[in-house]
């Protein structure tokens, strides 16, 4: 047996003895075990105010939640990837006098067939998820759905390091010119909003 679950199981001997989950912290932890082994054995169980513990619903992971967010995790990419390009390609048209070579001239029109794709996908796989999250309300919350929430939050995190990064190259090389500055705005504000929209994912239990 697992250390974690040998403690489960002494919680759930204890409340079953009449103990208070505050004796049985207090006796862990005279036994050597660290707070947050005691917190995770002390969240498996309730004391429900019966003779018996009550057990507590525990995160869950499924392989079709798994696919789900995958799927909305790779349309999220590829929405952002593309309006990124999409921002890019009119910006230099907006900003720059020259004429745009012919494969700048073909990235708009793939990035438009790829956002009339995916968005709709994207929007219809987040509304699926978030019914499917809301009634599952007062259970355990998803494992997944905080790893989505997180990963999403770092890498959108790691590009605003890089346009930062970008920036100060820019000034110290003196290369911020308008598109170049244009460009650094689109991806900043393209990052911050899929913070902001994912933020809540991370904290929901």
């Amino acid at each position: 047996m697992k250390p974690a679950d040998e403690l489960a199981q002494f919680v759930r001997d204890g409340l079953r003895s009449g103990h208070s989950p505050e004796e049985l912290r207090q006796a862990m932890a005279s036994a050597g075990w660290g707070r947050r082994e005691i917190d995770a054995a002390l969240s498996v169980w309730a004391d429900g105010g019966l003779s018996l513990p009550v057990p507590r619903p525990r995160p869950h992971v499924s392989a079709r939640e798994a696919m789900l967010y995958g799927l909305l995790f790779v349309a999220l990419l590829s929405l952002c990837w593309n309006l990124v390009n999409l921002g890019f390609a009119l910006i230099e048209i907006w900003l720059t006098e020259r004429p745009v070579a012919r494969f700048q001239r073909h990235l708009p029109r793939w990035s438009i067939a790829t956002l009339i794709v995916v968005t709709p996908l994207f929007v219809a796989l987040y509304l699926y998820i978030e019914r499917m999250h809301r009634a599952n309300t007062g259970q355990a919350g998803s494992v997944i759905r905080r790893w989505f929430g997180s990963v999403t939050f770092l890498l959108a995190a790691l590009t605003l390091l890089g346009a930062a990064i970008s920036v100060v190259y820019g000034v110290l090389s003196g290369d911020m010119t308008a598109q170049y500055t244009a460009n650094t705005v689109l991806v900043v504000a393209v990052a911050t909003l899929v913070m902001l929209f994912f933020r809540d994912f991370m904290r929901e239990a």
